[in-house]
């Protein structure tokens, strides 16, 4: 009997030392999962309403087995409770209230014990390792790794790490890659999630950080940090563009990029399936970054919007096809290197646009200010657009115009003043006829146009404009600049997205409408303060 007790002990030692050493978990989380296993299979054998504790020696593999029952006077579950005369018989100093423990003899675990015990380590084992799991990976975000694939399930691919599985999902795939199970991929670990079902290690080969780190990989000065890539865009499968800055004068951040013979850059394609990279200097001015960017097709001039977030690029006629590229593809990588909505266009379209504009500017400063033909495109000439940029331009900006003098300059704006009252007064009118309310025109920032686009978007109340968020407010009519409402999936344009409002004033008007709900809280308070006080009045001897 000694020797199978001593078997026994030596093979649950066993168990234990394998399963910690080949999942590479703490043998204190093994050496748990049996006593659970234990714990529940002594359960099954002397009834699941005990309270049944077992511990095992990590170092002699003794195993004891034991219930812990309450002392009291009266006992009503005799599972969990003993009488006093019990409880002395087993430790003679027992007294009302305590826990005592009551020994049990080891239990022969039967065939479906057994099973049920595995389940129960396994389990826990397998808790156990995606922790480690999770552990190991979740700093490691961003980093390359290197696995072999074990298996492709419904497009997605799972790569054995070693020890844990990674997936790249279908949109995370460079496309038409065919991967085999067996073969070796890198890939980027985009990032580590706890999930239900187990911990989720997700990576990409088609990200741009991807590229990038491939190029430290194959770069040295990347790596050390004297060659900085500042900007990366991608196409998966077909082509690239990064944008590099020196730190160090001495050395040419493309020719360092490229390497001897195109050896560097090669082994970086080849790794990307092909795909086409176009490594371009960084600048740090916004015109001669976007002219680099749109190599290798020649740009005649560039012209920044920073009002509306767009860039205008003009191209020679020929070089039309090339600057926009195959289906777009070329600009559009030179949109997400930028960070910036380009539009291209020929000289001659740049010439038409510039001349509409001309004439639509012109003819409206004929009307307004009631001037001819000749000093309203003197204005434009000089750059005006607007009427508030004639109404509130400082006075020496107008009669330092060539042909211009104090009394014209001060005549236009009075003029350019009186157009904008007419204006509001005629968009003061439309409002009301749509029906806005008046508490709406009270509100920072809104002026009458504004109220009257409100009302044609349906927004007629301060409740209807408090209900709004910001970006359903402010976010910019251009297809390019919507912003996606991740709730519903759809693309946000925001009702006065034409008038340029920043996030801020976006916030400051929402939250004007929203005032009077807080006020519409107070005044039930102070109701009862008033009437409490009338209260206290009438008690009051007089």
């Amino acid at each position: 009997m000694a020797d199978a007790i001593s078997a026994n002990k030596a093979e649950l030692l066993a168990i234990a030392n394998s399963v910690s050493s080949e999942k590479m978990i703490d043998k204190t989380i093994v050496i748990e999962a049996i006593e659970e296993a234990i714990q529940r299979a002594a359960r099954a054998r002397y009834g699941a309403e005990n309270d049944i504790r077992a511990k095992l020696d990590p170092n002699t593999g003794d195993l004891r087995l034991w219930r812990v029952v309450e002392v009291v006077e009266e006992v009503d579950d005799y599972f969990k409770q003993v009488d006093l005369k019990g409880a002395q018989k087993l430790e003679k100093d027992a007294k009302l209230g305590d826990f005592i423990v009551d020994p049990l003899p080891a239990v022969d675990l039967g065939r479906i014990d057994a099973q049920q015990a595995k389940q129960v380590i396994f389990q826990k084992v397998r808790d156990a390792e995606r922790e480690r799991q999770f552990e190991e990976f979740k700093d490691r975000a961003g980093e390359i790794i290197t696995g072999v694939v074990k298996s492709v399930e419904f497009g997605h691919v799972i790569v054995n790490l070693g020890r844990a599985d990674g997936v790249i999902r279908r949109d995370q795939q460079i496309p038409r890659e065919v991967v085999r199970v067996g073969d070796r991929v890198r890939a980027l670990i985009m990032k580590v999630v706890r999930e239900n079902r187990g911990h989720q290690i997700y990576l990409s080969r088609s990200h741009p950080d991807f590229m990038r780190r491939l190029f430290a990989q194959e770069v040295p000065e990347i790596y050390d940090g004297i060659i900085e890539i500042k900007a990366a865009a991608r196409d998966p499968g077909s082509r690239a563009k990064i944008g590099v800055i020196s730190h160090d004068g001495s050395i040419d951040p493309v020719g360092a990029c490229v390497g001897m013979k195109g050896s560097r850059v090669q082994a970086v394609v080849q790794e990307m399936q092909g795909e086409k990279i176009d490594i371009i200097p960084w600048s740090e001015d916004t015109a001669t970054f976007i002219v680099n960017a749109l190599q290798p097709a020649t740009v005649s001039r560039v012209v920044i919007d920073e009002e509306e977030g767009r860039i205008e690029v003009v191209v020679p006629d020929d070089q039309l096809s090339l600057a926009i590229g195959r289906r777009g593809q070329n600009v559009r990588l030179a949109s997400q290197l930028t960070d910036a909505a380009i539009d291209i266009m020929t000289e001659e379209e740049s010439s038409e646009k510039r001349q509409k504009e001309f004439t639509e500017r012109s003819a409206m400063f004929e009307a307004e200010l009631d001037v001819d033909e000749t000093l309203s495109q003197l204005l434009v000439a000089e750059g005006f657009s607007e009427l508030e940029e004639v109404a509130y331009v400082a006075p020496e900006e107008l009669s330092g115009i060539e042909g211009f003098d104090e009394e014209l300059a001060a005549e236009l704006q009075s003029r350019a003043a009186e157009a904008l009252e007419r204006k509001e007064a005629a968009a003061r009118d439309k409002r009301r006829e749509l029906g806005v309310e008046d508490a709406l025109a009270e509100i920072v920032h809104l002026n009458e146009q504004m109220l009257v686009t409100l009302g044609e978007g349906g927004i007629k109340t301060l409740d209807d404009l408090a209900d709004l968020a910001t970006d359903e407010l402010i976010a910019k009519k251009r297809a390019d600049n919507r912003r996606r409402d991740n709730r519903r999936g759809e693309e946000v344009v925001g009702v006065l997205g034409e008038y340029g409002l920043t996030e801020e004033q976006g916030n400051e008007i929402i939250m004007a409408a929203r005032a009077h709900w807080f006020d519409d809280e107070d005044a039930p308070a102070a109701e009862s303060a008033q009437a409490e006080g009338e209260v206290a009045d009438a008690e009051t001897p007089q």
